[in-house]
């Protein structure tokens, strides 16, 4: 078989191995021709023996104990494995049996690296004794009945309780008050969008994931911890941090982050004070929660904790120091203050997927938001996934005949198509949902099918999550259900009425993260080193969107205007969308709300 040797040495590259000898690249061809193997196949086997012994260069020496140890021996394994099978001639009943079972281990093997869902979905087996239906054969394999030719969903059948909704329109929360009857933009004609921390600053493209160590994760959450400890220190005149573990016959002040002592639901009773390395080397202590009449925690929350520790074993706590919202983001430059000095109020349209009813897969209830946009022309549209819905029950059972990312091309393709006489400016925020895109937190942007030069101007892609700089009012952008991962870990105690949503928003734009949970929900997989840099709040923003599977709602948290426009569908029926007006005021030394009025409309 012909190998190539400049394949070899780029494949090898592409693991940071670099092949600097001759007789080094000889011999990687000549492994290449006698074992029958491909370019990559020698480099993949060679990273992973190479691994396995802690690293070992690429000599000439290691490459014969390479060929000894692994090549050699697999070779042989298959040639006995091969005499086996002549010798056998056919077999019975139970090494079929052992083979199917084989195979379904192999099945539930790979569905542990998918993206989660529902239940696991196992490949039927055809056999005489237990046939497939023509129905369902048709149904795998015919690209016509599950793709509508009228437009760009891969259904054909529409969903009856969807279509036959009554409420269409109806204003279900509302905030301020709107200048007009009638909502409209100005087609984006004005609209400035960019990344508020710049591009070089902010998550543009893919990154490597999956090689994360626990050292790295504990320096993470360690920076996190001492970060906001000097804030708490210096908003709050702390003098100094004491070791939760070190004990004291008089009140002291520790710094940490509030964990479980088990795997259980945090409550009361298993409440633990982390401590931070500086002061308390990471050791932890039971917190008693007994003498405090209002407080309000979740496991990864950084704390400043005033009590007794006369035992150096338990903190009977006296009080809580929460954390210390960002200031707001003012810095206009001068030639900007001149550009965006006379804008007249803008239209913001949000709204979060998935744009399916549970039912159909056919995007009806988008292509009602799409007539939307053309009809009020705001001058922002904010869609955030999913777009193509990893839990979605056509997904899970794989009766879609086309591959995901064909698909969502042609989803993106029609709303970009759809809204073009609109003129309004489209901003795509990804879903950890999204069954086609890259399964990590942060998440990178959208990549699609290449736009023409007018598209680019208005279409644009981010990561989650992100803030933006819209006209000089700042947008935190989050498509993960926070709230809800959130609102299942909170325990509280108040003396008087108080609201969850806000309590929770609150920590949020305390701790300064965009998602400060931790750990974090099963099925958010963080990658801690790109969290630190991209998943951080840097302002406090003038508008917070952050959709849930919870109630939608609209609120004014320290000054934040918070947003869940809801979701665009819920299960088989029609969902709701939020939309704003916002004007940039001038800048003042107190902050004054950008946001003139904002609603949450049903579909």
């Amino acid at each position: 078989m012909a190998v190539s040797l400049e394949t070899i040495v780029e494949e090898m590259r592409m693991f940071e191995v670099e092949v600097e000898q001759d007789d080094v690249t000889e011999k990687l061809v000549e492994l290449c021709r006698i074992y029958r193997l491909k370019e990559a196949d020698i480099a993949n086997k060679w990273v992973a023996y190479s691994i396995t012994k802690h690293g070992l260069s690429l000599t000439l020496e290691n490459l014969e104990n390479f060929e000894h140890d692994s090549l050699s021996k697999e070779a042989n394994k298959i040639r006995n494995t091969a005499k086996r099978d002549r010798s056998l001639g056919t077999k019975d009943l139970a090494s079929l049996q052992e083979l199917i079972q084989a195979e379904e281990e192999d099945e539930n093997l790979l569905e542990s690296y998918t993206t989660p869902s529902k239940g696991s979905q196992k490949r039927v087996l055809t056999t005489p004794e237990n046939p497939q239906s023509k129905r369902v054969f048709a149904l795998n394999r015919s690209p016509h009945l599950l793709f509508s030719p009228s437009s760009f969903s891969p259904s054909a059948t529409p969903s009856q309780k969807y279509s036959s909704r009554t409420n269409r329109g109806e204003i279900v929360a509302s905030f301020g008050t709107a200048q007009a009857t009638s909502w409209h933009g100005s087609s984006g004609q004005t609209a400035v969008i960019e990344l508020l921390n710049g591009a070089e600053e902010s998550l543009t493209k893919n990154y490597k994931y999956m090689l994360q160590k626990l050292l790295d994760v504990r320096d993470v959450l360690s920076f996190k911890i001492e970060e906001l400890g000097c804030a708490l220190k210096d908003h709050y005149k702390i003098e100094e941090f004491s070791s939760v573990s070190l004990p004291a016959q008089e009140p002291v002040t520790v710094l940490g982050q509030i964990g479980c002592d088990s795997n259980g639901k945090l409550n009361a009773k298993s409440v633990v004070m982390e401590g931070d390395l500086e002061h308390s080397s990471g050791m932890h202590v039971p917190m008693d929660l007994s003498e405090l009449k209002e407080y309000s925690l979740f496991p990864g929350q950084v704390v400043a904790v005033e009590g007794l520790n006369s035992t150096g074993r338990r903190l009977i706590a006296s009080r809580i120091f929460e954390g210390v919202p960002l200031p707001f983001f003012n810095a206009i430059d001068s030639t900007k203050e001149e550009v965006l000095g006379d804008l007249k109020q803008q239209m913001i349209l949000v709204a979060c997927g998935p744009y399916t009813t549970s039912d159909s897969i056919t995007y009806d209830p988008m292509m009602d938001l799409i007539e939307i946009i053309k009809k009020d022309q705001p001058d922002v549209c904010i869609l955030l996934g999913p777009f193509l819905d990893a839990k979605h029950e056509q997904v899970e059972n794989c009766q879609l005949t086309e591959p995901f990312e064909v698909i969502f091309n042609r989803c993106l393709k029609g709303i970009i198509e759809g809204t073009q006489s609109s003129g309004s400016h489209l901003i795509f925020v990804p879903s950890l949902r999204d069954v086609h895109h890259e399964f990590v937190y942060p998440q990178p942007p959208f990549s699609c099918y290449s736009l023409s030069k007018e598209e680019k101007q208005r279409v644009h892609f981010v990561s989650e999550p992100c803030m933006l700089n819209i006209n000089g009012v700042t947008f935190g952008l989050t498509s993960t259900d926070i709230l809800f991962h959130m609102g299942a870990e909170e325990i509280s105690s108040s003396s008087g009425g108080s609201d969850r949503f806000s309590r929770i928003l609150k920590h949020i734009l305390t701790q300064r993260s965009y998602y400060p949970l931790y750990p974090p929900a099963e099925e958010v997989n963080i990658d801690y080193e790109s969290f630190q840099s991209f998943a951080q709040m840097t302002v406090r923003p003038d508008v917070f969107i952050v959709p849930s599977e919870l109630r939608y709602f609209i609120k004014d948290v320290i000054g934040c205007i918070c947003m869940n426009p809801g979701r665009l569908t819920k299960g088989q029926v029609g969902g709701t969308y939020g939309r704003l007006y916002i004007r940039r005021m001038a800048v003042r030394e107190e902050h004054q709300s950008p946001c003139i009025a904002a609603q949450v409309v049903k579909i």
